[in-house]
């Protein structure tokens, strides 16, 4: 049995760790209503696009011949983008995209397809080159607080080698934000956007009727409407992503933290009915000690 000076430093070492997992949950929870609020501000803008990228094509017909829209004749190659985070110290939400990822692509190799990695955060790029598997395109350095930006550089990125034909499909694996306690993977194909939900009705936009059945003129044309709508589109659903991954890592450490400060009240619980026994024991021994001093005395 441990002594009673070791139990209580294993005790004084938990209560540490104790307040660092609470400082944590305490700092995730404000983050969280942070992004909280800006996927809320984001989602009319994202819906609109969307609304108006449909119409667009509508009223051009045939969609434009633009290199972005084009559709590959066969698919070769698939590129694949996992959105995990910079940190760790958030459950299972970093593997579970990392794995997500990873079966998406065993799922096409098995189809005879090549399969080129893009990663957003350090824990799915880290990952990607622990499996020995080479990243075309890295971001790093912005996970907790995404801006637009981040969201063009990799639109551009993924545009551009669709257009190059480096690839012919790209797919997108994020954890999307449904509350503080849940998440939940979600695999969407980005390009090409006649796969894509671009073109597809959205049951979100509830004032789409109202939005078809009205008359609107395009200056210049809906083409070319259209060619200015189409990147902008693939950057706000990247963004999307980005906000929803970002919120849900927030959401996935403040719970996992705080299951953490939990686990520590409970070890420490354990520790200190340990070092009770402990100093109970101690006392029996003594006590047993001076009886038998006095046994012998007499």
């Amino acid at each position: 049995m441990a002594s009673q000076r070791d139990v209580k430093q294993r005790i004084e070492s938990v209560r540490n760790i104790q307040k660092i997992t609470s400082a944590m949950e305490m700092v995730a929870a404000a983050r969280l209503r942070r992004a909280e609020q800006r996927i809320a501000v984001l989602r009319p803008y994202a819906g609109a696009i969307r609304r108006m990228t449909r119409q667009a094509a509508a009223e051009a017909g045939n969609v434009p011949s633009l290199p972005i829209l084009n559709e590959h004749d066969e698919v070769k190659t698939v590129g694949i983008l996992l959105i995990t985070a910079d940190r760790g110290l958030a459950g299972a939400f970093n593997s579970q995209i990392i794995r997500a990822g990873v079966r998406a692509a065993e799922e096409q190799q098995a189809l005879g397809r090549n399969v080129r990695w893009y990663a957003v955060g350090r824990r799915g790029n880290s990952s990607l080159i622990f499996r020995g598997n080479e990243i075309s395109g890295g971001f790093t350095g912005f996970t907790d607080r995404p801006v637009y930006g981040n969201a063009r550089e990799i639109a551009e990125t993924l545009m551009s080698d669709y257009v190059d034909g480096l690839v012919d499909e790209v797919e997108i694996f994020y954890n999307g934000y449904v509350s503080a306690l849940t998440q939940v993977v979600r695999a969407e194909t980005m390009l090409p956007l006649q796969h894509a939900s671009v073109l597809e009705d959205d049951a979100e936009d509830g004032s789409e009727d109202d939005v078809s059945r009205a008359l609107v003129e395009y200056e210049p044309d809906p083409e070319m409407i259209l060619k200015r709508l189409i990147p902008d589109y693939v950057e706000i659903s990247i963004f999307r992503a980005l906000l929803e991954s970002t919120a849900s890592e927030h959401g996935a450490r403040m719970t996992a933290m705080r299951n953490a400060s939990e686990n520590a009240s409970e070890v420490i619980e354990d520790l200190t009915l340990e070092m009770n026994r402990a100093r109970q024991a101690e006392i029996t021994q003594e006590i047993m000690e001076v009886v038998a001093g006095a046994e012998a005395l007499v």
